[in-house]
């Protein structure tokens, strides 16, 4: 028996995309830390199906994600709460969430669709601890990553001087 996987073609005017195949299969979720084992002969191909034979068993169930979290990092500087976003290439949104952590219950949302450059969300109050979390979107299939973990940082007291 032979397995492949296909999909649709991700279109980004005037950019290559390249894709690659991801597994997780019932050890690597039980015993691997929900691990993902890349397949290597389908990293970084232009083509828009992976013979995945190899790699996999007919009497395991398996999960084969068409996108991942991004990862983020998030840092307060002075006042200022700040994430950058793992570049993933183009054709990718990042929708962020954030909220202060005394008030879960008022998340903000923001779309930015540029990574690897930091991003200024919102100007923190003093000793207040904010929590972000983000997802990655491709608008031409429609699709959604799961949450990245979420990522919290205080803000600091500033001392000032009087001269």
């Amino acid at each position: 028996m032979k397995h492949f996987l296909l999909w649709n073609p991700v279109i980004v005017p005037g950019e290559d995309v390249k894709y690659s195949v991801e597994f997780q299969g019932e050890y690597e979720r039980d015993y691997a830390n929900d691990s993902w084992i890349s397949i290597e002969e389908c990293t970084d191909i232009r083509i828009t199906q992976c013979d995945i034979t190899e790699d996999i068993s007919a009497t395991v169930p398996y999960s084969l994600p068409s996108l991942i979290p991004p990862t983020l990092t998030v840092t307060a500087d002075g006042y200022h709460l700040l994430v950058e976003l793992g570049h993933l290439g183009p054709g990718f949104e990042f929708w962020i969430f954030y909220w202060r952590k005394s008030q879960e219950y008022q998340v903000h949302h923001k779309v930015v669709r540029e990574s690897g450059t930091a991003v200024h969300l919102e100007t923190m109050e003093a000793e207040a601890e904010y929590c972000v979390k983000a997802q990655t979107y491709v608008e031409a299939i429609n699709r959604s990553s799961n949450f990245s973990d979420v990522q919290c940082v205080k803000a600091r007291e500033i001392n000032r001087i009087n001269c």
